[in-house]
């Protein structure tokens, strides 16, 4: 696979794991390093997040979201299956509650079809069959949904990656880098990494990590918090497997929806509320220099001009229980407030250009040698597998 020097990869989550496992395959004999600031694998968006292997409804057909989550999600399935990990196809319920969503769902199936999925329409009495207590007056049901735990998958990958030779450096941070030649040299804590490749998955500092090592991306990361509740035991059996709202069209996330997990809990969420630091999970956690690059960037003040009514939707309900139990009484009408247990939230890594518009596909751009994987939010976990399989296609020939 053309010249086998040595392949640094920055970041510790499932995709920067996956590529580091890719590079291990395709360059018998040359050195692959992974370097994750962290003293754990997948601390940020890869342990943070609802488990689910995404099927690829939602993307637009020919994107790289819509492809790459195909294959991922039976790449993934078909991991899970060699590394013994638990996972359960289960399908999902994508449900409408009022007669103005029958449009945005059938728009849904329409998508679906488009990206080769099989996707059936549902009355509300078979939307009952699926899920009893669910209120809808039509629904979709999506077979190849299913939920896994990213965090065993990435134990399995580091496993891996142990028993073929490879360097795993944690609490090691990227510092700078600068060119040698045809090689490039990464600074970090632990002192100079010389690779003939760098792959940069640093997620919720993609960007940050892209300028330190000389390369100035087309986007900027804006961190959004997504905040979960869990349902208690006795409201578990209110939910049976995934139900999901219809999205608003005028809102880009998919809104707070039902997941039952791997090991039975029922997670409630995310919304999507504006984090005051890139690895900022409550509102008390604050960095000064996340937030004066997040509102000294044009990008920010445009898409929030673009969203202030839904943005302000979001705060609300991130602040009131009530809140966010009506929204989701609308897809199960019993959930009452005290069934609501307040459970880890998570940061998205969303990329947004200086217009304001949300980066809605992975990004990939190129420096020299090094590859930046600039915007990779959900589905970047089912899809892990493809993406490492495409960035390191990316390095033949150097």
């Amino acid at each position: 696979m053309g010249r086998t020097g040595g392949s640094v990869v920055v970041g510790g989550g499932i995709v920067g794991l996956a590529v580091a496992e890719r590079l291990v395959r395709e360059r018998p004999g040359s050195t692959v390093t992974v370097v994750e600031k962290e003293p754990t694998w997948a601390a940020h968006q890869t342990g943070r997040n609802s488990g689910v292997i995404h099927s690829g409804l939602y993307y637009a057909p020919g994107s790289a979201k819509a492809r790459m989550c195909r294959a991922g999600a039976r790449s993934m399935v078909e991991f899970a299956r060699e590394e013994g990990i638990s996972h359960r196809i289960c399908g999902k319920l994508v449900v409408a509650t009022d007669r103005s969503e029958l449009p945005g769902l059938a728009r849904l199936r329409e998508r679906g079809v488009a990206n080769g999925l099989e996707v059936v329409e549902l009355s509300r009495e078979e939307a009952r069959e699926r899920e009893p207590h669910v209120d809808a007056i039509a629904a979709l049901h999506v077979a190849s949904t299913g939920i896994i735990d990213y965090g065993q998958v990435c134990a399995a990958l580091v496993r891996r990656l142990e028993a073929a030779g490879a360097t795993l450096l944690l609490g090691t941070e990227v510092l700078g880098g600068r060119s040698a030649g045809s090689a490039t040299v990464v600074h970090t804590t632990a002192g100079e990494l010389e690779a003939d490749v760098v792959v940069a998955c640093a997620g919720l500092h993609a960007d940050e990590v892209a300028r330190r090592l000389g390369h100035q991306p087309s986007s900027r990361i804006v961190p959004f918090r997504g905040e979960y509740y869990e349902l208690t035991p006795e409201a578990g059996d209110l939910v049976r497997g995934l139900v999901y709202p219809v999205p608003d069209p005028s809102f880009p996330f998919l809104g707070v929806h039902l997941t039952r997990g791997i090991e039975g809990h029922v997670h409630a969420g995310p919304n999507a509320v504006l984090a005051f630091a890139r690895e900022g999970y409550t509102w008390g956690t604050v960095s000064p220099s996340d937030l004066r690059d997040t509102l000294g960037y044009p990008g920010f003040w445009r898409l929030a001009r673009r969203h202030y009514r839904a943005g302000a939707r979001e705060v609300a309900r991130s602040v009131s229980r009530h809140l966010f139990g009506e929204s989701l009484r609308r897809l199960v009408p019993e959930i009452r407030d005290e069934q609501l247990v307040p459970a880890p939230a998570g940061v998205r890594a969303q990329a947004v250009r200086r217009d304001g518009a949300l980066v809605d596909d992975f990004l990939i751009e190129r420096s020299g040698s090094v590859v930046h994987l600039l915007n990779a939010p959900s589905p970047a976990a089912t899809s892990a597998f493809e993406i490492a399989r495409h960035v390191v296609g990316l390095l033949d020939p150097i």
